[in-house]
């Protein structure tokens, strides 16, 4: 019988008070933390616990409902590449939360599983009770008390490797150098801090005109237009793009069409920034490529902590 559960993570801060959690049903879930971790890492290791929890059943499939992205692309896309190249990715730079991957990498061999993307904080029950433990756990961390564990999966062994205190305990090893790798490596952590569903609305509100400005520039380099999953990661679920040839574009269409188009050397230049309110904004901008300069606008939307792109449009000038 496939085993249906979703995994989740919350960072109050993002990095901050870390929590993960994988639920079933009321009977049959686990959360655990640190006091200091990403959500990302949160998101990891969920799906890594519940394929430890379940690794005395190893014949049963798991289907897992995720709400992020990254994690499901960091399983099923991205993880065999830097495996081959030394858990390096193709710039040379070393992977994030790497001793996790590798981690997930061996407990998957020889299991049967899939993931489900699901929209985070839309009434999905199964989604929203992991959210909700995991977003426990972290504020269980942040005022230095110990988590609701919750009852685990029935039958599963009681050990160092599968038990939530145990697997809290053993990763805060994991976030010195996931705090090193932020702070010599901002670029990618773009995507995986300031993008997560978990992100505090105190740290999300901060610095909004340089983060939509550091992101946008993201989506003009050829390493991310070549990367379909970092792109999706910033293009709004409801994306629409009006370009220069007046044709109307729709998200799945510019996420596969960006892997061909480079703007080798291209440039931006901000012409206005506008807060339109909490959760809106707009960036216009020039932009210097081989074509020529062209005047672009962006409108952008932060849902559950998230920017994304939701229209954009190009001119180029006469």
């Amino acid at each position: 019988m496939t085993i249906v559960a979703a995994a989740d993570g919350s960072a109050l801060g993002n990095p901050g008070p870390a929590g993960w959690a994988w639920y079933v049903d009321d009977s049959c879930w686990r959360a655990g933390g640190w006091p200091h971790g990403t959500n990302n890492m949160g998101e990891l290791m969920a799906v890594l616990d519940l394929f430890r929890s379940t690794a005395h059943i190893p014949e049963e499939p798991l289907h897992i409902l995720c709400d992020s992205q990254y994690v499901i692309n960091c399983i099923t896309k991205w993880m065999p590449g830097w495996k081959r190249q030394g858990w390096r990715k193709a710039d040379g730079k070393p992977v994030l939360n790497v001793d996790l991957l590798k981690d997930i990498d061996d407990a998957i061999v020889g299991r049967k599983y899939k993931f489900e993307w699901v929209k985070g904080h839309a009434g999905h029950d199964l989604n929203e009770a992991a959210d909700d433990r995991a977003r426990d756990a972290a504020t269980a961390y942040q005022a230095k008390r110990t988590p609701n564990e919750g009852p685990g999966f029935a039958g599963a062994p009681v050990s160092s490797a599968t038990s939530p205190a145990a697997a809290s305990a053993a990763t805060p090893a994991v976030a010195p150098a996931a705090r090193a790798a932020i702070a010599d490596d901002m670029q990618p952590d773009l995507f995986s801090s300031l993008l997560d569903d978990d992100v505090d609305p105190a740290y999300a509100n901060a610095n909004n005109r340089e983060t939509i400005v550091a992101l946008e520039r993201e989506l003009m380099t050829p390493a991310v237009r070549e990367d379909s999953g970092r792109v999706a990661l910033l293009l709004h679920p409801d994306f629409e793009e009006i370009g220069a040839s007046g044709r109307l574009w729709g998200r799945e269409e510019m996420i596969s069409s960006m892997g061909g188009t480079d703007l080798p050397g291209a440039t931006l230049e901000v012409l206005n920034f506008a807060q339109l309110d909490d959760a809106t904004a707009l960036l216009t901008y020039r932009s210097q490529e081989e074509r020529g300069p062209a005047l672009r606008s962006s409108l952008w939307r932060r849902d559950n902590g998230q920017w994304r792109v939701r229209f954009h449009q190009g001119t180029f000038e006469a």
